[in-house]
């Protein structure tokens, strides 16, 4: 790219320009011709009319021979020997014209053989005409100036070879134009190309550009440049606060200190170390907001020593596979690595201490482990990524500030009543968590609380066998006698005695029997018409009652969609609702026995599964079962609550 720039020791480039071909477009000939300039080459297409008045300009502003252009036909103009025969004339008409003018075109033949858009002279003549009609009106209206990497390069060069900066003679083109406007931008967007730049061979990510003459910049955006070819970024560190590299960047070293690479050992300005250093580098003090997404990053190096102040840090789209050095940076809060490698969260806690908005979407992560500890959190996103477990939702779901959770996209996501599911898991907080973008709406609420309800059974449960174990021997031996006694089935007259703890499972299941074939006479009998085992009691606390009826009658009210979890129901229920259902008013005393609850719940069992039945074309329905198994609920129910 360098004799684009320049020949040697300052040469001009050689120059070239041949007519390669025509072609016919409606009732005219187009001629192709090929412009080069050193190692950059270009198409530019005119028709013979264009050549004309062309000719006329020069012959009018330079005084050129009159004759140099070869003469017009109208016959027979587009005829295959007259375009040949014209092609070779119009190929040394060019020719000729390079010749006079070896070091700055005409602007009108510049504007002709676009050197304007693709050679340096022709570049920075025309970016310094422009600045100076508009310059002053752009920076006062503090919009972003948008320049090509390609003019960049222009400028760099112009500035290497120390030519005079005004070498055609116009005061409009002067170099200085450009130079007074670069000083005092404050907006700068450097905006290159994926592949060759408009008809030339040019590769805007090769060429290196200088960006020191860019003295008070606040605001950077640089894509599709060559990062290492970057010069003078760093002499904006005392004024830069955003800056966003794209699709330019092998690393975040090259970048944010490109002179590391000249030293075997550096440290921040302000930072002690115990080894010896070889240079000393200044942070960027002003630096808050860092975009380098859509790069090739693999790592996160100690370069991000130098921007303690940072607060939006973007990685995206990157190949990053752990999250290191982020320690450093103790104004972070706001996080993206999504669309990276990430495969273990593992220990973030220690790196990111005060982030409240983290995109970890698009990895390939399976457990969620590292981020119980994110305190201050409150927005989240996982989608894309391959979790598969409820479980792991756990991890976040005591996390305090959490407000927005995107878990979309993963295998869990594909999981029956998954919603609710994952709401269960934040507790209390479920009404707070929007989920997938998704507002929690109060069915979910209600589905959440049957959840809570059988979670927590489920934790009573595993506290109660671990309990158990530690019973003392005396303990054991009044549990066999027990077992012992409900084998025999004395049944007697139910007593006002105070309840006793259920001791085994053996003991439930005796009492199931009992109280299940109560259960299978007529439903018009009194309590009084039933006899019950010895253990059956009174309910010492109607809250209590209370709790374990609108549980119950909860579960049912809800059937058949939640009777699978009511089979594992065993204790407790967080949110009490007052159940009233066709004029049927369910109302306890502190004196009223077990047994006349449970009458109570097959009632309910009628009152609620009648409708169901009759849409289901059912025209009996066998409660045995279901009353077998709240019968056995409720009377674990109770032995927990009284003890």
């Amino acid at each position: 790219m360098e004799a684009a720039a320049g020949g040697e020791d300052g040469e001009e480039p050689p120059r070239e320009a041949r007519v390669l071909g025509s072609e016919l477009v409606e009732t005219y000939t187009v001629y192709i011709i090929q412009v080069s300039v050193g190692s950059h080459q270009w198409t530019v297409k005119h028709r013979y009319s264009d050549f004309h008045d062309l000719h006329e300009k020069l012959v009018s502003e330079k005084k050129i021979d009159k004759n140099l252009l070869p003469p017009k036909k109208i016959i027979g103009k587009n005829s295959k020997s007259l375009v040949e025969k014209r092609q070779k004339e119009l190929e040394v008409y060019l020719q000729t014209l390079l010749v006079k003018f070896p070091v700055t075109a005409p602007k009108v033949l510049s504007h002709f053989l676009h050197f304007d858009l693709y050679e340096i002279n022709g570049i920075t003549a025309a970016l310094a005409e422009e600045l100076f009609h508009k310059g002053e009106q752009l920076l006062m209206a503090g919009e972003v100036f948008t320049i090509r990497p390609l003019q960049l390069y222009a400028v760099t060069q112009q500035l290497l070879q120390g030519k005079p900066s005004c070498a055609n003679g116009d005061a409009k083109t002067d170099l200085g134009h450009i130079l007074d406007f670069t000083c005092r931008l404050k907006y700068l967007k450097v905006s290159g190309t994926g592949g060759p730049f408009g008809t030339s061979n040019i590769q805007e990510h090769l060429l290196p550009f200088d960006l020191s003459i860019f003295k008070s910049l606040h605001q950077i955006e640089i894509s599709h440049c060559g990062g290492k070819l970057i010069k003078g970024l760093t002499s904006s560190k005392h004024a830069l606060a955003t800056m966003s590299v794209r699709f330019s960047a092998m690393s975040m070293k090259e970048i944010l200190v490109p002179e590391a690479s000249e030293f075997d050992q550096w440290e921040p300005e302000g930072e002690t170390s115990s080894c010896p250093v070889t240079a000393v580098i200044p942070t960027w003090r002003t630096l808050t907001t860092l975009d380098m997404s859509h790069n090739s990053i693999s790592q996160i190096d100690d370069s991000v020593k130098l921007i303690p102040k940072i607060e939006f840090l973007d990685l995206s789209h990157n190949g990053v596979s752990l999250v290191e050095n982020l320690q450093h940076l103790y104004n972070l809060v706001h996080l993206d690595l999504s669309y990276n490698k990430l495969t273990s969260l593992e220990g973030v806690h220690t790196k990111l201490g005060n982030i409240k908005t983290l995109n970890l979407a698009g990895n390939q992560l399976e457990r969620l482990c590292g981020l119980n500890k994110l305190y201050s959190l409150v927005n989240l996103d996982l989608s894309n990524n391959k979790i598969e477990q409820i479980d792991e939702v756990k991890n976040i779901g005591n996390l305090p500030c959490l407000e927005k959770v995107v878990l979309s996209s993963n295998p869990l996501s594909i999981i029956p009543d998954y919603r609710t599911k994952v709401l269960a898991q934040f507790g209390d907080r479920a009404s707070e968590v929007c989920l997938d973008n998704t507002v929690t709406t109060e069915k979910e609420l209600d589905t959440v609380e049957v959840l809570k309800a059988i979670q927590k059974a489920k934790e009573v449960k595993y506290k109660l066998s671990n309990s158990d174990k530690k019973i003392s021997e005396d303990s054991r031996l009044t549990a066999a006698s027990s077992k012992s006694n409900c084998s025999s089935l004395t049944v007697r007259p139910s007593s006002p005695s105070l309840p006793r703890p259920v001791s085994s499972s053996q003991e439930i299941i005796c009492e199931e029997t009992v109280l299940a074939s109560s259960f299978l006479q007529s439903s018009g009998s009194t309590p009084t018409d039933h006899t019950v085992p010895q253990r059956c009691f009174e309910i010492p606390n109607s809250r209590c009652k209370n709790l374990v009826i609108a549980i119950l009658l909860f579960i049912l009210w809800h059937l058949p969609l939640y009777w699978i979890q009511a089979k594992s129901m065993e204790v407790v229920v967080i949110r009490v609702r007052i159940i009233q259902r066709k004029n049927t008013v369910w109302c306890l005393t502190p004196a009223t026995p077990s047994s006349c609850l449970l009458i109570r719940i097959k009632e309910a069992l009628q009152v609620i599964l009648e409708p169901q039945t009759k849409k289901m074309g059912i025209l009996k329905w066998d409660f045995t079962k279901e009353i077998r198994l709240l019968s056995t609920a409720l009377i674990q129910t109770l032995g927990h609550l009284t003890t």
